[in-house]
């Protein structure tokens, strides 16, 4: 009975001592962040390794490598929008090699230590499928993370309807993203509105309102802050999209009647075609560029969706 109880007092000290490791870790790192690049040297890249060396563990471990993969992905992102503030920022059409590379790895890590890190599921998908600069570009890599949740929780609609709005947003697969949200609904105790989204998707796949009802579902689900406030964000940039179309149509006007092309807000507005300069909703001016509006890079909601995948369309015509 002794040995038993000496046993449980090592385990928790242990569990104190590892706990107490990875806070001391997470506060070292907030003071000191290491570069994106020394990264490359800490990690094993076998979950399934790391899962035996840990044994009784493991929920800890993964909160550990879950900490160091945000840590990853927004020092990386912090890199790269310092870099593109500079006087000369390169052309960012797609990221070189070394860029994210191991925020896959990590988060495998992370749910093959812990399957059922519901958090590190969902969050990490949406990281992996940004765009870049704001993340790898790698929507084929976060539709494997989320099926691998499916595999540990096979019951998980909100996994489904991820699949789904990744295929949706960023593949612009609307068939395959409307056969997601159907399956998501057949699934007991899903919400009834999977099944309007699914029908949605499929006849206005593409359009912003579709869109709009997309991310509306997925402020309604979003468990942390961060994914309610990203759909919120997204939101915002359809509203921008539609504001843009407004001024583009006043600037279009203006090129109808004079035969030229506008390089300022100013010609504009002396020639009453606008009533003011453009500002964004975070208050960035907008860029005018070859007679075109323009979101400038310095604002928070850049880069915007894909304006053309995302142009309105007639209601019932499915998206090529």
């Amino acid at each position: 009975m002794r040995s038993i109880a000496q046993a449980a007092v090592a385990l928790v000290a242990a569990g104190v001592l590892l706990a107490g490791a990875v806070e001391l870790q997470a506060v070292r790192e907030q003071s000191f962040p290491p570069s994106p690049g020394a990264d490359a040297t800490l990690y094993l890249r076998s979950g399934a390794i790391l899962r035996r060396l840990t044994i009784a563990y493991n929920a800890l471990a993964a909160d550990l490598y879950w900490i160091r993969a945000i840590q990853y992905y927004g020092g990386t992102k912090r890199h790269l929008d310092t870099a593109a503030l500079g006087p000369a920022p390169p052309p960012m059409l797609a990221p070189p090699p070394d860029d994210y590379e191991l925020l896959y790895p990590m988060l495998d890590i992370t749910t093959t230590l812990d399957p059922r890190f519901n958090i590190a599921y969902r969050f990490g998908a949406v990281f992996l499928a940004e765009p870049f600069p704001r993340g790898p570009g790698r929507p084929d890599l976060a539709i494997a993370l989320l099926q691998k949740g499916l595999r540990a929780r096979p019951d998980k609609w909100e996994y489904m309807e991820d699949i789904g709005f990744v295929h949706y947003w960023y593949v612009h697969d609307y068939r395959t993203a409307a056969a997601w949200f159907e399956q998501a609904s057949a699934v007991p105790n899903a919400p009834w509105w999977l099944r309007s989204l699914a029908a949605t998707t499929l006849a206005q796949g593409g359009d912003r309102q579709s869109s709009r009802t997309m991310w509306r579902a997925i402020r309604q689900t979003a468990e942390i802050d961060w994914l309610r406030n990203d759909a919120q964000r997204r939101l915002t940039q359809l509203d921008v999209l539609d504001f843009m179309d407004g001024v583009q149509a006043d600037i279009d006007r203006y090129v109808a009647r004079t035969h030229e092309q506008p390089s300022d807000w100013n010609t504009l507005l002396r020639a009453g075609a606008i009533r003011g300069i453009p500002f964004d909703p975070t208050g960035t001016p907008f860029e005018i560029v070859d007679g075109h509006i323009r979101l400038s890079q310095r604002s928070p909601l850049w880069p915007l969706p894909d304006e053309q995948v995302h142009a309105d369309q007639p209601a019932g015509r499915p998206s090529a």
